[in-house]
Order: structure tokens, then sequence, then C-alpha cells
């Protein structure tokens, strides 16, 4: 089960959830409570280990500045909120791993295959709202695409998450947090925790991750 701690501002945040075992960590470029510059995140991310999959979030943001900002932050992988099923492409030319992004009520879901990568992420109609939607809109994601589920989810609830719609991934912000852009410790580690305990498989340890989020 691929977990990501999303909404990270500042180290102590992300070095915590690294450590509590968090696949990804996930900074936000959009207009936001949230919101980092890039400069910020670059010294977030060099220091944190090779394995983890950093991510730039934005929205109806210009492929060449998704690009741009994404190098200066450092982030391997950048989220898109918004934009066109073309501009996503374009960008997934430069930048290896892309997650694009759908609010549930979006009728283009069934075509989520289409969009030039396989990392798809599932949030309620206002993301970063922390928000529940109704979790069988799911189905409507093609089978062929890593679906990661957020919206609403905290320690609480992201087992029964996991149970009913069977992600690859799980994606949190609001449901871990303080304040916003400011995380619980206490609660990133119950979700974390929690979400590898409801994985449908046992979860493989970082060294047997799937995946190699590392430079290439």
């Amino acid at each position: 089960m691929f977990v990501k701690v999303c909404g990270i501002t500042n180290e102590d945040d992300a070095l915590f959830a690294v450590a509590m075992g968090a696949d990804a960590v996930g900074f936000i470029f959009a207009p936001s409570p949230r919101q980092v510059a890039a400069q910020t995140v670059y010294d977030i991310t060099r220091r944190l280990p090779p394995e983890v999959l950093t991510v730039g979030v934005f929205r109806d943001e210009l492929p060449a500045r998704v690009i741009e900002t994404a190098h200066r932050a450092n982030v391997k992988a950048v989220q898109l909120h918004g934009g066109t099923k073309e501009q996503a492409i374009e960008v997934s030319g430069s930048i290896q791993w892309v997650i694009k992004a759908f609010g549930s009520d979006e009728p283009s879901l069934p075509e989520a295959d289409q969009y030039g990568t396989d990392l798809v992420h599932l949030d309620a109609p206002s993301p970063g709202s922390g928000k529940l939607f109704d979790w069988r809109l799911a189905s409507d994601v093609p089978d062929s695409v890593r679906l990661i589920l957020a919206g609403g989810l905290d320690p609480d609830n992201v087992a029964d998450a996991i149970e009913i719609v069977e992600p690859w991934g799980v994606d949190v912000a609001t449901g871990v947090e303080t304040s916003p852009g400011r995380k619980d410790p206490t609660k990133v580690r119950r979700f974390i925790a929690n979400a590898r305990a409801a994985a449908p498989t046992p979860y493989l340890g970082p060294d047997e991750l799937p995946y190699d989020w590392g430079d290439e």
C-alpha cells in the first residue's frame, strides 16, 4: 500500500512522515494555505532519502511552469489538478512520475488512462477540502491505472476506505493536521500504520517496493 502525506510545509514534518514509513511526501505549489516556495521545498527534499517520492502539486498551471518549478524544487514527481489531457501528456515527457488528479465528480474520470500516466489521484470535488465523497465513484476509474485515493481520509476511516475501494495507494493532508500545513505526529503515525494494516496483501518494506522512485 503506497502512502503519501501531502501538504508538507516544513522539514520536521517531512522527516517525521518518512521516519513513520511514508512512501511519498507532497508539496503544494498551487494557491492554498499550505502553499510553499520552490526554494523551501528544495531545502527539504535534499535532506530526504532517495527512495522517497517527492511530489509537487499544481493546479491549472502551464506545462513549462510545472516543469521549471519541479526542477527548481528538486521533486521527482508532479501531481496535476486541472489542465487538459494534452498538457498532462506534455509534462509526462519531461517529468518521469506524473500523478493526474481528478475530482470524483469529473465526467472525464472514465478516461483517466489517457493522460500519459498510470498514476491517478481521486479526490473530492473540492481538492484539499478534507471532505469525504462517495467511495463507490472510484469504480469509474479504469482498472489499468494505479489509483491513489484521497479526500477526507484520516486515521479512523482509512482502513474502511481501503477495504471498500482497494486502491493502489492513499493520500492524506487535512486528516493528519493540527492546523493547515502543520502535521500532528500521532495522527501521521496512526494513519500510516492503519493503512499498512488494512492493505489487501502484506506490505513489503522499502527495500522490496516494486517501483524505484530514485533518479535513473
